[in-house]
């Protein structure tokens, strides 16, 4: 990859390696694909699509493996230790153990890899397997596997503030190592309170002394611009910027990454991609259940802190930032920050907030509203859904209105970018074309689709609505994707931070969202009910409609699955 010997990823050149490894994967996919096709005789145009786009998870991961281990991402002498931090915890449970032995079963985690778990509850490994592994999605072919996986486990029970639990650690840790070097990625699977006190022990016991040292930061990065300036401030007294992973999982996601991909390589976008063509961009994302019997912990926080000011927002940066000048993480980064720059705060009149109630004609949870959830605290006035109009204040947007929408308990899980175009000018088919939509779906069912119109076959000449769709699970059939917390701790062991929250970057994010988090605070406005099941409030399809978008209501996205 173009790295010469003794140097460690983390530093810029490392990093575009690593970019590089990940970019070069397709074009070996592509390469492998030719030879194999060239030595097979002639068939149908569907078997010779499939060649094109079926390998099998075995060679995908074969040949990222030779990218990783013939390059610089990984010194297999080295030795490697994962630190669970809060292994006791249901993210550690359902995420991070089981996205470690997907690495581990891969052959994607260097060769001497050792995984520690440490929490307050006095477990075994034994324990953790128990509550892990039926999250796994193990087979029987692959029971030996996991054998050497857990053999490369182990556990220490210690307090979260107290010195001599991490110096035990930390002399378990040691035991550990073989080689000359020795690193040390430490993962917080933590709630915030205990942030300072974890950070200021591992930085002062547990920090390698031969190799390099990493800590993933787990969301919520704070409740505000202040207390998430003062865990920045903290965080960054003891560990640099390039040791500090700020993760964000739906920046491991699929169609998130493919963003910049079908932007910057595909010219036909290029010269649309501004506010001359743009009418509006809707940043959309829905779950259909509600908190059952976790409301305690989501009151602490609301729809904005959970998924507006992270996931949506960063995909919002993704669709209206300026073309990096390279994939290198700070480039990427960089121009993100700049987008954040030129957006407002949130004015309360761009604001829907609702709360969901049961619904009459429901059954089990859906009969159920938010109050209904006995850890919400009585007449809690927290959002459950929200719909928030931003702009960004720049040549290429002025004017167009970024339409971030969230909620719980509605009609379908969805997440998805929309890019609403103008109306055609001058309209010779008397107000019958629709206007066209660029939509990815981020999930379920991950896809690209083009709204266009075309004409009704038949004798008649008229338009109708219709799309040009790349739907993933179509497409890439045989194809298995891979988590997003793969993506990303995988990116964590190699030292890229292009899929993590920069410092500025958390800092803008807060700014923007502050002075509407506290006036709701202040004022305690009344969320407007909706009901269990539905589209959420009706007053946030108006202010859509207020700010220029149009939803017609006459056209449904056909899965190509259930055809």
């Amino acid at each position: 990859m173009g790295v010469g010997p003794g140097r460690r990823w983390g530093r810029r050149s490392s990093a575009r390696s690593w970019t590089r490894a990940r970019l070069d994967i397709g074009d070996a996919e592509q390469r492998q694909q030719g030879r194999q096709a060239a030595s097979r005789p002639a068939s149908s145009a569907d078997s010779v699509m499939a060649e094109q786009v079926a390998l099998s998870r075995t060679q995908v991961c074969g040949i990222l493996r030779e990218e990783l281990f013939q390059g610089d991402a990984f010194h297999q002498s080295d030795t490697h230790i994962f630190i669970i931090m809060g292994a006791s915890g249901d993210l550690a449970k359902k995420k991070i153990y089981p996205t470690i032995w997907w690495l581990f079963r891969d052959g994607l985690l260097p060769e001497n890899t050792f995984i520690v778990g440490y929490a307050r509850s006095r477990l075994t490994v034994a324990d953790i397997r128990k509550q892990s592994e039926p999250f796994f999605k193990t087979t029987p072919k692959e029971k030996l596997k996991l054998e050497d996986f857990f053999a490369c486990n182990s556990y220490v029970a210690g307090q979260y503030d107290d010195a001599a639990s991490y110096q035990r650690l930390s002399s378990h840790m040691n035991a550990l190592h073989q080689g000359s070097q020795a690193n040390r990625l430490f993962y917080l699977a933590l709630p915030p309170t205990v942030y300072e006190a974890v950070t200021k022990n591992i930085h002062e016991f547990c920090m390698s002394q031969t190799g390099w040292n990493r800590i993933i930061v787990e969301k919520p990065f704070g409740r505000d611009l202040q207390s998430s300036d003062r865990l920045s401030n903290h965080i960054s007294s003891l560990f640099r910027e390039d040791q500090i992973y700020r993760i964000d999982h739906y920046l491991g996601k699929e169609m998130v990454q493919n963003l910049m991909v079908l932007r910057f390589a595909n010219r036909i976008f290029g010269p649309i991609w501004n506010r001359d063509n743009i009418a509006c961009v809707i940043l959309t994302f829905k779950e259909p259940f509600g908190t059952e019997g976790r409301g305690g912990y989501f009151d602490e926080f609301g729809i904005i802190r959970d998924v507006m000011q992270n996931h949506l927002l960063q995909m919002l940066c993704l669709v209206a930032m300026e073309k990096p000048a390279s994939t290198n993480s700070d480039d990427v980064r960089d121009e993100k920050v700049k987008v954040l720059k030129c957006i407002s705060e949130v004015q309360a009149s761009n604001v829907v907030l609702g709360q969901y109630v049961g619904n009459p004609d429901g059954e089990g949870e859906a009969a159920k509203g938010y109050l209904d959830d006995p850890t919400v605290p009585r007449g809690s006035t927290t959002a459950t859904f929200a719909a928030v109009v931003l702009y960004v204040e720049n040549e290429r947007w002025d004017g167009v209105p970024f339409i971030l929408r969230c909620g719980k308990a509605l009609n379908e899980r969805k997440a998805e970018v929309r890019l609403q175009f103008h109306d055609v000018a001058g309209d010779i088919f008397h107000q019958q074309c629709k206007r066209n939509e660029l939509v990815i779906r981020v999930q379920p069912n991950e896809a690209v689709y083009t709204k266009m119109m075309t004409k009704k076959p038949g004798m008649f000449f008229n338009p109708e609505e219709s799309e040009l769709d790349l739907t993933y699970g179509n497409r890439y059939k045989n194809v298995k994707l891979p988590d997003a917390y793969e993506r990303l701790i995988l990116d964590v062991f190699c030292g890229s931070q292009m899929h993590f929250v920069r410092s500025d970057e958390l800092r803008e994010a807060w700014r923007i969202f502050t002075p509407l988090l506290h006036q709701i605070e202040l004022e305690k406005p009344q969320p407007i009910p909706y009901l269990y099941g539905s589209r959420g409030p009706t007053e946030a399809d108006e202010l859509m409609k207020k700010v220029g978008f149009q939803y017609e209501g006459t056209y449904k996205w056909v899965n190509p699955h259930k055809l």
